[in-house]
Formats: C-alpha cells, structure tokens, sequence
C-alpha cells in the first residue's frame, strides 16, 4: 500500500519551499497537480522530474479512481495545489477522504497558506478565527453566505478575485457594518500589500472591479452589541424580512433568525408564509 502526501507549496516566493517538500517530491511515484503547467514551472526550477495527473474539480471522480488503485497497488504519491496548501477550499479534499475510504495512508508536509498568513499579519484578533473560502457568485447563495456568519464573534477570513471585490466589500458593508478589515494583497510576491482599514474606507478605495492581484479579506468579528437580539417575536419577524428583501430565501432566513434571537423558525415562517398568501 502506497502513501499519499499532502504537499504545501509557495503562494508566490519560491524561497518558502521547505526541504522536506522538494525531497517528497523527488521520491514519489507520482504528483497530483491542479493545473499540471503551474506545477511543471515549480519542479523545473527545483530540478525534480516526475510524471503528474491532472487532479482537478471537473475530473475528481474519475481521477481520484485513478490515483487510489495506483496508491493501493504500492505506488506514493503527492498532491500539490497552484499555491499554498492543498485540501484547503481545493478539490484535494475530495482524495484524502478517498484514501480514508480506503484505508490508504496520508501524510501531511506542511507548507505555506494564504489564510495563517493573511490572519498573522492582520492586526486583528487572532485567537479565534472562521475561514469561509470564496462568496458565491450567486447573488442568493452569497446574501445567505453573509447572513449565516453576521454574527459570529470569530475573525472572519474570505478569499476574493480582483474582478469581484467591489461587489464584495459592498454586500460586507450591507450585512456586516463599517468593521475594522485587513485586504492582503498578493501576499508573499513582489507586489505585496497589506492595508488595515474599514469596510466602508475600503470599498472608497476599490470604487470599481479594476483591482490587482489575489485578495485575502480578514474582517473583525461581531461585537456584542452587533449581535442580532429581539425583545418579541415579531421584531424577530422585521429582521427576517430585511433578509428576504436583500434574496435570502424565506426558510433561509427564518432559520438564520431563529438561530440568533431563539424564536421558532416555524412560527417565523408560518408568519411568512401568511403575509405573502
């Protein structure tokens, strides 16, 4: 039975490459790449020669098979992202949980990651932290996204294309407040950038989609006083229609202000469903 290793690699500085992953790279069988042309640029300059498979969100099923009967045949293996750990917001989660289907063993070489990174240098609270990965970019699925995590006293950490922020930092506004926010910019590359501000500063800096390079967003938790609270249950009911009104599903948001205020999401959708009969 062959092993799996979960191979972090540089977000952008090839100089954070650790020795132990350029050795397990070099003794596998095999790698598994997300995208095999970004990869072969990170194994040319470090002179490893191995054949990869592509292992990607549109193929998993069919490769993952592929990669499991070679692993339990006695073959190892690596699977490696684009950038940063893999397994993370990343279809490799897919193939570690095939291999404990299998009982096929996975091992860890750690490496760097965008959201430690992000959060380290934040300057906000570190002890408590939520990484929630990449909004939906639709519009009902993303308002729920933003409903659902409103009121959590964690950081919040998200990912973001430059192509998406403005819209981004605008929903946040809406469902959050004006919160303390860190943007990290390319983190690790040459033009790395790190900007403490507020949400409200930060949307009058990216007024448009015309933004450069990879973000990560860590955002200030909600204080107590933030946190959604209703007196009666029909105040609980105002805040569910606040949410239907911005495309949250009802049952979306009856569940949502259920959990917060400690009303009953039935008696809050029969309270729907009879204003909109």
């Amino acid at each position: 039975m062959g092993i799996l290793y979960v191979v972090g690699t540089p977000i952008g500085n090839l100089g954070d490459m650790t020795y132990r992953a350029v050795e397990t790279l070099k003794n596998v069988d095999f790698i598994c790449a997300e995208d095999t042309r970004v990869t072969m640029k990170l194994l040319n300059h470090f002179e490893i020669k191995k054949p990869m498979i592509c292992y990607q969100e549109h193929n998993a099923a069919q490769a993952g098979e592929t990669v499991i009967a070679r692993l339990m045949s006695g073959e190892d293996a690596a699977i490696v992202t684009d950038a940063g750990m893999p397994c993370i917001s990343d279809p490799g989660e897919k193939l570690v949980k095939l291999c404990a289907e299998n009982d096929v063993r996975v091992e860890v070489v750690p490496g760097p990651s965008a959201v430690v990174s992000a959060l380290a240098i934040s300057g906000l609270s570190t002890s408590r932290f939520r990484f929630e990965g990449f909004l939906s970019v639709n519009k009902r699925q993303r308002f729920d996204h933003l409903a659902q995590v409103r009121d959590a006293r964690e950081t919040l950490i998200f990912y973001e294309a430059p192509h998406k922020l403005h819209k981004t930092l605008r929903d946040m506004l809406e469902y959050f407040g004006d919160r303390r926010i860190s943007l990290c910019r390319e983190l690790t590359k040459l033009h790395e950038e790190v900007i403490r501000t507020t949400l409200s500063e930060a949307l009058e800096m990216y007024p448009d989609n015309r933004a450069k390079g990879e973000f990560v967003l860590v955002i200030e938790g909600a204080a107590e006083e933030d946190i959604t609270k209703a007196e009666t249950i029909e105040e609980a009911f105002l805040q569910v229609k606040a949410l239907v009104e911005k495309g949250v599903r009802g049952t979306d948001a009856c569940r949502e202000i259920a959990k917060a205020t400690g009303f009953s999401k039935g008696e809050l959708y029969a309270m729907l469903v009879e204003q909109n009969s």
